[in-house]
């Protein structure tokens, strides 16, 4: 991933990103649609994105310049977009210091909360807060046939409702994996795996690391900043 991006094309496919990063638009802009929803974005806007969050872009026909800074592993922040009301500053800041631009941007940002624009956007954001729901009553309650939940939201976020509950389901277990203590099999049962074998499979899909390594990784990171205190 380049820091400095200029982007001409109309669009960018559904690709992962293995490292977290924040990407801020300094000219032009696009729709995004990914693991944490879909909104448009402009000169200004920032997006905030986690390790190993998908997602697709449609650009305006303008195309965009982009300002990408590698997040630090262990940062803690709300992914999703925000807005920066300079960021010429954060720009000249990086030419000097990439560690010392991404000080910045978490101290000017502002949380932006975008609306959902239509289904597809309900849909996601109630699979992101709830991976366990079921497609076939949630189409029910909302008057759309099965298939066209299926089509027309693989339209927008090209992939499969299915596709897109696996990988938040899978987020959703990396992070209580990373994030706290509780027991394997019992993170497995909350998040409606259906069995500890099928969350390893479903995380090291995701990562291509296992969740024992995960959790060992994170006891060893929490341990190193306890030390250095």
């Amino acid at each position: 991933m380049r820091m400095w991006q200029t982007i001409r094309a109309s669009s960018l496919s559904r690709h992962v990103h293995e490292e977290a990063y924040a990407a801020l638009v300094l000219s032009g802009g696009y729709e995004e649609a990914g693991d944490h929803g879909r909104f448009k974005v402009k000169e200004g806007d920032v997006v905030f994105h986690e390790q190993f969050e998908a997602h697709l872009d449609r650009f305006f026909e303008t195309g965009a310049v982009v300002l990408n800074l590698r997040l630090p592993v262990g940062f803690s922040y709300v992914p999703g977009i925000a807005r920066v009301v300079d960021p010429d500053l954060v720009v000249r800041v990086a030419e000097k210091s990439r560690t010392d631009a991404v000080d910045l941007l978490f101290s000017v940002a502002l949380s932006k909360m975008p609306q959902p624009a239509d289904w597809p956007d309900e849909l996601a954001a109630a699979l992101t807060r709830n991976p366990s729901l079921k497609l076939s009553q949630w189409g029910e309650r909302n008057g759309i046939a099965p298939w066209a939940v299926s089509r027309g939201f693989a339209l927008v976020f090209a992939v499969s409702p299915e596709a897109f509950r696996a990988r938040i389901r899978a987020r959703h277990a990396l992070r209580s994996i990373r994030d706290t203590q509780a027991p394997l099999a019992s993170i497995a049962a909350k998040l409606g795996f259906a069995d500890q074998s099928h969350m390893t499979r479903s995380v090291k899909q995701l990562t291509g690391i296992g969740p024992q390594a995960w959790r060992s990784a994170a006891n060893g990171f929490k341990t190193t900043r306890n030390l250095d205190v």
